[in-house]
């Protein structure tokens, strides 16, 4: 496997740790992608893998130094602008998260976790056209994104677009991994919400 795939294959299998609470599984990804990165010298992953260590340390300050200095080695690196933008969120600077998740989309268009996570901001501050206008464009370039898929399930339902957003959670669960039973079991009580609320229209 080449090396750039591999830190790809690390990277991908962090968010997907994170994304779903798996935290010692994420720690072990990012000090198997760390001590790569150092065998290897590759400095930008060094720092993007540092950066890592913040979040799960929840030290989103030490995180954000180490995601400026992955960008000043690799500036085409949308990871990293997209997950110092996450770490904006958690300090609760939104306005800077949106520029810096633009960033990332400026810098690595074809980089699908930075739509979702943009479009998951804007639906929780209320922009749920926006938001699942990226969730489109993230399974346009994913398309078995269950965690997408949810997030869209959600936006939709916000906008009273309940055909729509059933759709949308069916393939959430249809793609969501069985080791995950109780988020199978929270996206099954949405389907089940939704199936009520279309039955009385």
């Amino acid at each position: 496997m080449d090396t750039v795939n591999e830190f790809a294959r690390l990277r991908a299998g962090i968010d997907e740790a994170i994304t779903f609470g798996e935290l010692a599984q994420a720690k072990a990804l990012v000090k198997k992608g760390l001590h790569r990165a150092e065998m290897e010298e590759r400095l930008g992953e060094r720092e993007y893998f540092l950066g890592q260590f913040g979040i799960l340390k929840g030290d989103y300050e030490q995180a954000i130094e180490h995601f400026d200095r992955a960008v000043r080695f690799n500036p085409s690196d949308g990871a990293a602008y997209n997950d110092r933008a996450l770490c904006m969120v958690e300090t609760g600077d939104v306005d800077e998260a949106f520029y810096y998740f633009d960033k990332g989309i400026e810098v690595e268009p074809g980089y699908a976790t930075v739509y979702h996570n943009k479009g998951w901001l804007l639906n929780k501050t209320g922009k749920h056209r926006e938001a699942v206008e990226h969730f489109y464009k993230c399974l346009s370039l994913d398309p078995n994104r269950a965690v997408t898929y949810e997030n869209l399930g959600n936006a939709l339902y916000h906008l009273n677009d309940y055909r729509a957003s059933l759709a949308a959670y069916k393939n959430a669960l249809r793609l969501l991994k069985s080791r995950y039973p109780h988020i199978r079991k929270q996206i099954a009580a949405e389907i089940q919400v939704l199936e009520e609320k279309l039955r009385v229209r």
